[in-house]
């Protein structure tokens, strides 16, 4: 602490009385904290705005997801490393297989040799055996299972590296213009690259899309095979509003963090990427969201929706490994690579004390030296401060679009080893008087039955499904918990076609922006998935 004189600069000495009076106030209002002096020190840290940071690795942003809005941004668009937050790319493209009826959370997913031979962390499936889908969902969700994400890849590409260029393709179709994959589990690789504005992108886009699904990233545990699994994500729990999303550790890329809150209806999405230790991370993440809650906006703006991206084909013909220059994705000569955390010792990236199961599984590739093993570890980790929020960061130079693909024909579910689960049962048998008002229904004429011009306007998706029936059932119950918003509006059961697989998309036609989006809300609050989009 530089002295002037001799003495304390009045400002330090402000300040230090800001961060004693947060750490007496904590340890007055919850006595159980007091026992842990760690807790009141990071908590009194986060009492106040710490000076910039000087590591050029860390990057971090905030982004009001119900606007799009940028809150705070720190190296947004510098590239870095993604690690395990590759995983949530992994089960976004998972999704679009559920959500288009090509599996179900019953069905079964192979386990290759290649799938479990995956370093940790890991759930640890045999080879020959096979996971459920919603098993596997929450096995990346909480252990960040690398056997289960390469067993998903192959499942649905044929070959992670196949399954990899899918996820390129994706990721530019959502417009993460600076994100390359190279594998489905976030496992060392320098060709691997993303942005901290990227993966909230990618964040925003799976509660959009698939806010049925978006749930599991709220799951503290798993119990499989009598092993109960806890989350890496400690702010679950922890912090008012947080309900997922993923972390990740490499050495390269030190420790990252996704994180989404709702709260008082505002919602936030941000990344925090470079973190010294997890311990840091998660306090850095804490203290942005408690400085930038209050500046999200607690009402949905239409034009910050997402465009709904279609599925992307899984390959048939399986292309070998490539270093770089896949189809698909852009050479990896194009893409900077993340800068090298300076002064980064083993022991900083291997704090035992702050790391969790999926950390300590990156490192056994890259153990410490015996000279740094026998170091003496600090008592608490050293505060990582929050960097001063850069308002209008300049743009990065886009990465160069992807090459264009040679068509190809899809995989069947069959070919995949995809096993369908047992249908849902069948309704009970309706009443004659309410047989007689459903067959008056059915003969009265319906918008949905004469669906000719896009009406310019805004639709709801409500599901899409292999059933006509089921896509009809899905709007039958939509208009039961929602008559008012819904009463204008034109239901109708889209048949469509793709890779020779038919599916039925539940929508509502003909609204408005602000029809679209509070039916919707309302919807989602009664459990009902859906997303607004323009027709």
């Amino acid at each position: 602490m530089a002295l002037r004189g001799g003495r304390l600069p009045v400002w330090r000495f402000l300040r230090l009385l800001a961060g004693l009076g947060a750490a007496l106030a904590i340890v007055t209002a919850a006595p159980a904290d007091a026992r842990s002096w760690r807790h009141v020190y990071r908590h009194a840290y986060a009492a106040r705005r710490a000076p910039a940071s000087a590591d050029p690795a860390f990057a971090a942003i905030v982004v009001d997801a119900n606007t799009g809005r940028t809150l705070y941004a720190v190296n947004p668009d510098a590239p870095r490393h993604p690690a395990s937050i590759t995983k949530v790319m992994t089960l976004y493209l998972l999704f679009e297989q559920l959500d288009k009826g090509a599996l179900t959370l019953q069905s079964e997913i192979p386990i290759s040799e290649h799938a479990a031979a995956q370093e940790p962390s890991k759930l640890g499936v045999d080879a020959g055996d096979t996971i459920s889908v919603d098993d596997a969902i929450r096995a990346i969700v909480t252990r960040s299972a690398n056997d289960v994400a390469v067993a998903i890849a192959e499942a649905i590409g044929g070959s992670e590296s196949a399954f990899a260029d899918m996820m390129t393709r994706k990721a530019r179709a959502l417009g993460m213009t600076r994100t390359v994959y190279r594998n489905a589990s976030g496992l060392p690789n320098d060709d691997q690259i993303t942005t901290a504005r990227d993966l909230t992108t990618l964040a925003r886009a799976v509660e959009q899309r698939f806010p049925r699904y978006f749930k599991y990233f709220s799951t503290h545990e798993f119990d499989y095979g009598g092993e109960v699994i806890g989350n890496h994500n400690h702010l679950l729990g922890r912090v008012d509003g947080v309900d997922g999303m993923k972390t990740g550790y490499t050495r390269a890329s030190g420790f990252n963090l996704l994180t989404s809150v709702h709260r008082d209806g505002r919602s936030l999405v941000a990344a925090v990427m470079g973190g010294r230790t997890a311990a840091a991370r998660d306090a850095v993440m804490e203290t942005l969201i408690a400085q930038h809650i209050a500046e999200a906006s607690d009402k949905i703006r239409p034009g910050a929706l997402l465009a709904a991206a279609e599925p992307v084909a899984a390959p048939l013909k399986l292309a070998a490994a490539a270093p770089a220059g896949r189809p698909g994705s852009p050479p990896a000569a194009e893409v900077p690579a993340p800068p090298p955390r300076p002064g980064a010792s083993p022991l900083e990236e291997g704090d035992a004390a702050a790391a969790d199961d999926e950390e300590d599984g990156a490192r056994r590739a890259v153990a410490p030296t015996a000279a740094a093993k026998a170091a003496p570890r600090p008592a608490a980790p050293a505060p990582v401060a929050a960097p001063a929020p850069q308002r209008a960061p300049a743009p990065a130079p886009a990465v160069a679009s992807a090459a264009p693909q040679r068509a190809v024909a899809p995989v069947t579910p069959q070919q995949r080893g995809w096993v369908k689960g047992p249908d849902p049962a069948p309704p009970p048998a309706k009443s004659p008087a309410a047989a007689a008002r459903s067959k008056e229904e059915s003969e009265a004429p319906r918008g949905d039955q004469a669906r000719s011009e896009p009406h310019g306007g805004w639709l709801i998706q409500i599901g899409a499904t292999d059933d006509a029936a089921k896509a009809a059932g899905l709007i039958a119950r939509a208009r039961s918990i929602e008559r008012v918003a819904l009463a204008s509006a034109n239901p109708t059961t889209e048949k469509v076609t793709k890779g020779g697989e038919t599916f039925y998309r539940a929508r509502f036609l003909g609204l408005d922006s602000a029809s679209a989006e509070n039916a919707c809300r309302s919807l989602k609050k009664s459990g009902v998935a859906c997303f607004a989009a323009r027709e």
